[in-house]
């Protein structure tokens, strides 16, 4: 949080530390997993956790890398997704066996730390919360958009115990939100489509559409985002990122065929619905661009800046940073009536392989890639 370390997740059990200033190498951690790398959060300005596909998280420490704080077991599949509840210190974590799992890392141990499975969906991806924690945004690879609004992570979900919140955009699979049970890791490039009745019966979410009073906690909405050009063949939602003030989320998207990808920004839709029995949906279609259909098969992760201005998306071997506008300008300055295209700011190009993940620097005016053959690389884009 502070951008004194830079730390990169490699896919051969590898963790890696830098100084973004001088872009000196500060130390490898050569097995801190059993398995590729995931993910790094931090969770504060010292402590940070790593998930892997050898189904662990790991605890470190800046100040003692030699040891792991501490490993948590829990997953039984590879673990994608780290986030931080800032409210109540929570760690929260998702993986390919489609649980999202919560640890209290206040009563950690050399043994691990308390947890318990909070959600679980068939064909789960990507977990994110909002900057707020408000919500919880959960994208699968047969391309739904699952929300949960008013999150409370104590309390964990069981089927028919969350109410519909919100009318669903398409009828969704039955088997895809369950509370119980596992499904392994599964291919990106071959999303699975499913065509079985509603995800809960059609009596059931007209009853909970309509209760009174404000809405319950951790209420479920489940989406079909609008893709352009994906000509009804369907889509693979594989990089799930928010806006940092809350405005919106950003979302990566392929096509069923693995032929087309696409960046999409939807603006959340916030307030009461006009009619309770038929409420609009939380996310609307802003901005969408089509991306290079390179790398199949491998997920491209990108990112907001920290203002929330730009977009920096991996672009084939090198990025692009887009916005709403020409201009760079506010989201909310520039809300077009329907979906329109990012405007592309600037290229920048200095890998020599495909590009898979990009990330701003929190604090400074600096970018960073990292492409497939392992090469890092830093920029400081002027304008």
């Amino acid at each position: 949080p502070c951008r004194s370390v830079l730390t990169v997740a490699c896919e051969q059990t590898e963790v890696l530390l830098f100084d973004p200033v001088s872009s000196k190498h500060i130390k490898t951690l050569s097995e801190a997993h059993e398995d590729c790398v995931n993910n790094i959060r931090f969770l504060d300005n010292r402590l940070f956790a790593t998930c892997s596909d050898d189904t662990t998280i790991a605890l470190w420490d800046l100040r003692k890398l030699n040891t792991k704080v501490c490993t948590l077991h829990g997953h039984t599949s590879w673990v994608k997704n780290i986030e931080y509840d800032t409210n109540t210190r929570l760690l929260v974590t998702s993986g390919f066996d489609g649980n999202v799992i919560i640890w209290d890392t206040n009563r950690c141990t050399e043994d691990g730390c308390p947890h318990k499975k909070f959600f679980h969906t068939r064909f789960l991806m990507r977990m994110r919360l909002t900057p707020d924690c408000s919500k919880m945004l959960i994208s699968t690879s047969s391309g739904y958009l699952l929300i949960l609004h008013d999150l409370d992570l104590n309390k964990s979900l069981e089927v028919g115990s969350y109410p519909i919140l919100r009318a669903r955009r398409t009828t969704t699979s039955s088997s895809d939100v369950t509370s119980s049970g596992s499904s392994g890791p599964r291919s990106v490039g071959s999303p699975c489509h499913q065509n079985d009745s509603g995800l809960l019966s059609e009596k059931h979410m007209s009853r909970s559409s309509q209760r009174e009073g404000g809405s319950p906690r951790n209420s479920l909405e489940v989406l079909t985002p609008e893709v352009p050009g994906e000509r009804d063949r369907g889509n693979c939602i594989t990089s799930l990122q928010l806006h940092p003030k809350g405005w919106a989320t950003l979302l990566r998207c392929s096509s069923n065929t693995d032929d087309q990808e696409w960046t999409c920004v939807y603006e959340f839709q916030e307030g009461a619905p006009v009619r309770p029995v038929s409420p609009r949906c939380s996310l609307r279609l802003t901005h969408c661009i089509e991306e290079a259909n390179v790398g199949r098969g491998y997920i491209k992760e990108l990112c907001f800046s920290p203002d929330g201005r730009m977009i920096s998306s991996p672009y084939g071997f090198g990025i692009r940073l887009l916005g709403f506008d020409a201009h760079c300008s506010e989201l909310v300055d520039c809300l077009p009536k329907a979906a329109s295209p990012l405007k592309e700011i600037r290229s920048l190009y200095s890998h020599n392989d495909v590009v898979l993940t990009t990330k701003f620097s929190p604090t400074h005016c600096q970018i960073a890639s990292g492409c497939l053959s392992g090469r890092v690389s830093l920029y400081q884009p002027k304008f």
